[in-house]
């Protein structure tokens, strides 16, 4: 799978992709990512990307013209392929959404800055959707475009060394994962639950699927509304 990220900063992109899992995933082949750096397509003389918004107000917008020609620079797209604009208004990104675009073969994040981007590039780009990662504001888009490759990424096969850690993972099943624990067995008083060392492998499967079943019904009952 290809990831393209058009962002003003790059090397944030670059640091976090050729580290951990997603860097072997890169080295490997299962994903390839370019950064593609906005400013680098400014028809300005100064490269400048923002202006002020009209009707006035704090902060700067993203102009049209960088944006929709860098995004014109990645030329046809690998189908299928999915467009996503990160903002705070957009769909609530979630691992249905992950698992829908994980069977892509490109996904483009258009990484905004600033108060947003000129609202017209939803028009000049074809299919732009806007996504969320959550009911908050950052300074950028660089961090919910990280998070949503590595969520992606996570699923695709040869990604992680063993995929049986991924269908453990919180909400594969619909619910939140069992807590886990390793070695020592007791550490300053506190002790691995003892159903854990006894070997039986259908008495722990079981005590995950109810420890499971209790984290999930306390933090986030909405999950288990049919």
């Amino acid at each position: 799978m290809k990831f393209s990220i058009l962002t003003l900063f790059p090397e944030l992109i670059e640091t976090y992709t050729n580290a951990s899992i997603i860097g072997r995933a890169v080295k490997s082949g299962v994903i390839s990512v370019e950064a593609v750096n906005i400013r680098d397509f400014s028809a300005d003389s100064h490269h400048k990307v923002d202006d002020s918004p009209f009707g006035g107000g704090s902060g700067m917008v993203m102009t049209c013209q960088p944006v929709e020609s860098a995004f014109e620079s990645l030329g046809a797209l690998k189908e299928p392929a999915r467009v996503l604009l990160t903002t705070p208004t957009g769909r609530r990104f979630d691992h249905a959404m992950a698992v829908e675009l994980s069977q892509c073969q490109q996904i483009v994040m258009l990484c905004g800055h600033y108060e947003g981007f000129d609202d017209r590039i939803k028009t000049l780009i074809p299919r732009i959707e806007e996504v969320s990662i959550g009911d908050y504001v950052l300074t950028g888009g660089e961090l919910p475009a990280l998070c949503m490759l590595d969520s992606i990424t996570r699923l695709l096969p040869g990604a992680v060394q063993k995929f049986s850690s991924v269908e453990a993972d919180s909400f594969y099943d619909g619910m939140l994962d069992y807590p886990h624990y390793t070695r020592p067995a007791e550490y300053k008083g506190l002790k691995v639950p003892d159903v854990l060392l006894s070997g039986n492998h259908a008495a722990i499967a079981q005590w995950r699927k109810q420890q499971s079943l209790d984290k999930t019904r306390t933090n986030r009952p909405d999950l288990l509304e049919p």
